[in-house]
Parts: C-alpha cells; sequence; structure tokens
C-alpha cells in the first residue's frame, strides 16, 4: 500500500521553484486567494506575517508535488498528515477543492496571526531526552507539548520567555539539541483557546465532500469522514500531534510505501528514526 504524507509549515521557501504549467496555475490560484505572489515571495496589497507567508508556500508545493505524482501514475492507498499538512491532504483526498485549501490557509494563518500580536510565541525543538523528562520540563516552565514526533523528538510551544527557559532546562537534563524558533501562536496546545470561536467559524465556512480514499487523523489514528473535518481541525490546534503512533498506525494498516508530499523530507526522517528502535 501507498501512503501520502502531507507535511505542516516548513522552516524556509526552497531557493528555486518548480517551472511548468502546473505550478502556473497553483501561483495563480494562491495569488488569486490569498492575495500572495509565490515567485516575489511578497503580499499583494495588505499581508500578513512570515509565518503566514511559509504556510501558503508549504501548501502550494504539497498541491503541486500531489499533481505531479498522480500525472506520473503514483496514487494513495491511504493519506497521512501532519500538523497544517491536514489542508493539503484534504485536497489530495477530494475533501476541498485546491483553490479552497488554499484560502482556508490563508484564512486560518491570518487568524492565528492575530494572537502573535498581543504576546510573543516560541516554538522549542528538544531532541534526545525521552518524553517523561521532557514533559516534566514543559510543566517547569509553563509550556506545553505540542509534537511527538518519535520517542526523542518533540516540539514544544509557549510564549517566548518561557520556551527559552525551558530549552536551558532541557540541555541541562541531557537534550543533545534545544532549539528555539519564533511562531505566531502555540499550535497545538491549550493556549489557542483565545482564537477558538473565530476558527470554529472558519472551518464551518467550507462543505466537506468523503474522502475518496481513507485519511488518517494525528491524534488518534481514526479514519476521518467529511462530517468530522471541521471538528478535526479545530480540535488539533489545542492538542498535540502524535507522529509516532501515526506512523505505527500506518504500517499496522499495511502500509509498505510512504511518499513524503510536500517541502523537505522531515517525516522520512521520523520513520525512519521510529524503524530503528524497532528492529
Amino acid at each position: 500500500m501507498n501512503c501520502f504524507m502531507f507535511p505542516g509549515q516548513p522552516l524556509s521557501r526552497s531557493a528555486t521553484l518548480p517551472v511548468d504549467d502546473d505550478f502556473s496555475a497553483i501561483a495563480g490560484m494562491v495569488r488569486e486567494r490569498a492575495r500572495f505572489d509565490l515567485e516575489s515571495f511578497s503580499w499583494l496589497g495588505e499581508g500578513s506575517t512570515d509565518n503566514v507567508k511559509l504556510q501558503l508556500f508549504g501548501v502550494a508545493m504539497s498541491i503541486y508535488q500531489a499533481r505531479k505524482m498522480r500525472r506520473q501514475g503514483v496514487t494513495p492507498d491511504l493519506v497521512a498528515e501532519h500538523s497544517m499538512g491536514i489542508y493539503p491532504a484534504l485536497a489530495a483526498c477530494g475533501c476541498l477543492p485546491e483553490a479552497e485549501v488554499v484560502e482556508l490557509t490563508c484564512r486560518v494563518g491570518s487568524c492565528l496571526a492575530q494572537m502573535g500580536k498581543s504576546r510573543r510565541y516560541a516554538l522549542g525543538c528538544v531532541i534526545g531526552l525521552t518524553l517523561e523528562p521532557l514533559l516534566a520540563v514543559a510543566e517547569n516552565n509553563g509550556v506545553h507539548l505540542a509534537n511527538h514526533n518519535t520517542s526523542r523528538h518533540f516540539l514544544l510551544a509557549g510564549t517566548r520567555p518561557d520556551m527559552e527557559t525551558a530549552m536551558a532546562e532541557a540541555l541541562a537534563q541531557g537534550a543533545f539539541s534545544a532549539k528555539t524558533f519564533d511562531c505566531d501562536a502555540p499550535l497545538h496546545t491549550p493556549l489557542m483557546a483565545e482564537a477558538e470561536e473565530e476558527l470554529r467559524d472558519i472551518f464551518a465556512d467550507y462543505h466537506y465532500a468523503e474522502p475518496f480514499c481513507p485519511l488518517m487523523d494525528h491524534l488518534d489514528q481514526e479514519y476521518l469522514t467529511a462530517a468530522d473535518l471541521a471538528d478535526f481541525m479545530l480540535r488539533q490546534l489545542f492538542q498535540p500531534v502524535f507522529w509516532e503512533k501515526t506512523y505505527h498506525a500506518l504500517r499496522a494498516s499495511g502500509v509498505r510505501t510512504f511518499f513524503e508530499v510536500g517541502v523537505g523530507d522531515s517525516l522520512k526522517k521520523y520513520n525512519r528514526w521510529i524503524e530503528s528502535e524497532h528492529r
């Protein structure tokens, strides 16, 4: 079985962009629906943050790669998603048209960007600690688990000052890497509550079709239906991404070939790490 895996927001843009009809069409879609120009990486008129730019870039590249793979005759038997990878996954499964996925990404990103205007938030990437000491570090510093990617690769989210003290403690506890990254909002944590009402309204604005291939969620490793999607997209912003559990569930479902459909290869790296611990 083939699985298409859709990653979340990339950390940076690619140095070069594809030059073909598919990418040109997608770039036009992004200009129309999000007022953002991928080629110049700039807003057309009033814009938003650099993080929203990266979110749109990531979604556009996932849509592009999914198109390219279909043209090559590669189709998914199952689709999985990590964080904001749920948005292009909706297009790949036929739940929303590509243009609406771009619009949805922009609307959600712009909502999240509003949170960063009143407070400075950050992500903390911790590699090397196991879950129990990692959770103790989070609790000691008032930050939250946001991604459980492997047994020793985690993301935390919270305010920037709290994250800086958390990263220092993680290193003191034996982590071999603990890095901080600015973000607009503390995704996948209870701190998202202040944006709940607006986000709920955004997700309720769309009509979702049934997925034409199984779409596994990263919270409970269940298969999503059209009726689940609006609630899931809201709920997943308040709860951690559990990729390690998701990978095991995908393997148990019969997946043997994984394609990362988006920018970079972070999910492939997590998969290799998880596999290496279970040989």
